[in-house]
């Protein structure tokens, strides 16, 4: 029998464990009808996964597209196979980079930047994970990418070691900051510790650990468990009637309020991309909806018939 669960679960996820192995863990202690997670953690990192329950699988891409921060060391003096401390050297220097250096390149690390990913990442090349391709020993050529870094700053320094956070969009990778780092500086760097401390709407002050919720599933759960209409803070969402919510739930589209249509589609013609709007009946989230010429159209639907 699987649990009807619905919302999120944020697990402060633990060193050397992956996002899928953390995902198996609650496929078995909770027994959900569908589970996910939104923004992939390697093993090496620990801090803020999203785990979605139920209904909450069909918003994970509103967290996935959420502004992400990340507190990180970069280890100076060497370059390794995997920008991080699971990789063999490569490269050395002896050169050391003081504070100021660091200081007075990050402004190349502001704004919409291009990044090439690490060759031991997850991305797929012509069918394949490229850390695998990586480890069979096959020549890849990593594409550079247009990402959004808002800020990167200097926490702690010290001669062989520099702490920092940064607050970044979806995709970026943060072993690629410390090898352009190091690269840039002269002196070549790898990460030696990853912690996310937000993903999307999620800080790492409403996360639990695994640990605890194996000592205690019911209560812990129960505690800890967060709305599916928490991701949608950033999207207006309007109540809808009774008749209207069983239009919504075969996938039909209802009209907008008598009297709005006019300023619907004023912000509609206004916005880069399609105006999204939740719909809730009872102050449970019904569907997700794109509007269109007066109507609200379904692309995500949460009740269920």
């Amino acid at each position: 029998m699987k649990n009807k669960i619905n919302g999120w679960l944020i697990i402060n996820k633990p060193y050397n464990m992956g996002s899928t192995n953390v995902v198996s863990k609650l496929k078995w202690l909770l027994k959900p009808e569908k589970i996910g997670h939104a923004g992939t953690l390697d093993p090496l990192a620990t801090g803020v996964l999203p785990i979605a329950l139920g209904h909450a699988t069909k918003t994970i891409q509103f967290v996935m597209d959420g502004k992400k921060t990340y507190q990180f060391d970069v280890v100076w003096g060497a370059e390794t196979t995997t920008d991080d401390k699971e990789g063999e050297i490569v490269f050395q220097s002896e050169k050391r980079p003081s504070q100021q250096e660091i200081e007075a390149v990050l402004s190349q690390f502001h704004g919409t930047i291009l990044q090439t990913p690490p060759i031991y990442s997850a991305l797929k090349i012509n069918g394949k994970r490229a850390y695998d391709l990586a480890r069979n020993g096959e020549a890849i050529e990593m594409k550079p990418r247009t990402i959004q870094i808002d800020s990167l700053k200097i926490l702690t320094h010290t001669p062989e070691k520099t702490s920092f956070e940064v607050v970044c969009g979806k995709g970026t990778y943060i072993r690629s900051i410390g090898h352009d780092l190091g690269r840039i500086l002269g002196c070549y760097g790898h990460i030696s510790f990853l912690h996310r401390t937000k993903c999307g709407p999620f800080d790492i002050k409403y996360s639990i650990l695994l640990e605890n919720l194996e000592k205690d599933v019911y209560n812990t759960l129960n505690s800890n468990l967060i709305s599916t209409l928490t991701v949608l803070d950033d999207i207006l969402v309007l109540a809808v009637s009774e008749t209207e919510m069983k239009e919504l739930m075969f996938g039909k589209a209802i009209r907008v309020p008598q009297g709005t249509e006019a300023v619907f589609k004023d912000v509609s013609r206004q916005s880069d991309t399609d105006l999204i709007i939740g719909l809730k009946y009872q102050n449970q989230l019904v569907a997700l909806a794109k509007y269109e010429k007066g109507f609200f159209k379904p692309f995500r639907v949460f009740a269920e018939k």
